[in-house]
């Protein structure tokens, strides 16, 4: 798992059921061609990977962690715990409580160990490769320019006023 790589971005998550939310994640970095990897880092169920995987991230080029995971969502402060680099969070909407429990457990981190939170569920997915392009875009002007034209493409995608509107 040290092996240097050429990803910016690590996307991880607790088990394959975060998979539906944080593949908008995916998504979004791809179309801002940004380079990522995906795994399944479970803070409760695989420990020592999520030990190994947090500790190598940086010596591997990983410039932006972002941990989705739900319910008693551990995994983003665990994983900040044990490196400097930015980790981003991404409350899963679980079905006990519409991911309320995720959100919680993600923003209310003790100081000196941050976490950057999103929103619960795939807005939040989405935002995290948003907020990871801007902060890798710092020293990548291509991410930079990507992500503004993605923004302007947004933008050009609103409508001035609503369908069925009479004149």
């Amino acid at each position: 798992m040290g092996e240097k790589m050429d990803y910016l971005v690590s996307v991880i998550m607790g088990s394959q059921s975060d998979w539906n939310t944080m593949q908008e994640t995916v998504r979004l970095l791809e179309a801002l061609e940004i380079t990522y990897e995906v795994r399944i880092v479970s803070a409760h169920r695989t420990p020592d990977r999520l030990y190994q995987f947090a500790k190598e991230a940086e010596d591997r080029g990983i410039q932006v962690i972002i941990a989705g995971a739900g319910g008693a969502a551990h995994l983003p402060g665990m994983v900040s715990a044990m490196t400097t680099l930015p980790v981003l969070g991404v409350p899963i909407q679980s079905k006990a409580l519409s991911g309320l429990d995720s959100l919680l457990s993600i923003v209310q981190m003790p100081g000196g160990v941050p976490v950057g939170t999103l929103a619960i569920g795939t807005a939040g997915a989405k935002n995290a490769a948003l907020l990871a392009a801007s902060i890798i875009g710092l020293q990548h002007e291509q991410i930079a320019e990507n992500l503004r034209a993605w923004r302007t493409k947004q933008s050009a995608g609103v409508a001035e006023e609503p369908e069925g509107v009479l004149a």
